[in-house]
């Protein structure tokens, strides 16, 4: 046991939440890459009633995972993900899987997945997400570009214009992303609280 003069901090350094409480060995790094890529399978699995429509755990997972991870790690990590729902594995929402599911209308949103998590990752990397105000920032920017590859690609697989891109596949879902963008900033944020409270305890 510790006092609080002589207890170790947290390095200030900008650094993923993993590295804060895991040494990084490739072992390590294949586990958490792997566990990443579960936990955001039977998130897909959790749907919440919510006004206009259900919100799944799918995107949260994404952002947690990006942010504790890191912007490599947290990218292989949905890349994963998204091959064992191409080889038939039921990780997808709802138990889903296959190519007709990963390519089809809703596709864009599962490989904007893997570049949200790059983009939370990269600021964790960069400039750290202890603070509040950083997580929502961060949890703010994966969503959006989230929506942004899906979008774009429903409007591909479709062919719809502008207003029934949008109308299909933003206004439905707008109150989950910014709930989930949130929600997402604060377990960041304990987890960060739980770290320090660990290293100076012991």
């Amino acid at each position: 046991m510790t006092n609080a003069l002589t207890a170790p901090r947290l390095s200030a350094a900008p650094r993923p939440l993993a590295d804060a409480v895991l040494p990084r060995t490739l072992v390590t790094s294949t586990a958490l890459v792997l566990g990443g890529a579960v936990l955001t399978a039977a998130a897909a699995q959790v749907s919440v009633p919510l006004w206009p429509v259900p919100i799944t755990g799918q995107t949260l997972a994404v952002l947690l995972v990006g942010s504790a991870l890191g912007a490599r790690r947290g990218a292989a990590s949905m890349l994963v993900y998204a091959l064992l729902g191409l080889v038939g594995l039921p990780v997808f929402a709802a138990g889903t899987s296959g190519a007709g599911v990963l390519f089809g209308a809703s596709g864009g949103y599962v490989v904007g997945f893997v570049a949200a998590a790059a983009v939370v990752g990269w600021v964790a990397d960069r400039f750290g997400d202890r603070p509040l105000r950083t997580a929502i920032l961060s949890c703010t920017l994966g969503t959006v570009v989230t929506f942004g590859f899906g979008l774009a690609w429903l409007a591909v697989v479709l062919g719809t214009d502008l207003q029934q891109t949008l109308a299909y596949g933003l206004y439905p879902f707008i109150v989950g992303g910014v709930v989930k963008a949130l929600f997402g900033a604060a377990v960041i944020r304990l987890g960060w609280a739980a770290a320090l409270r660990r290293r100076t305890r012991y």
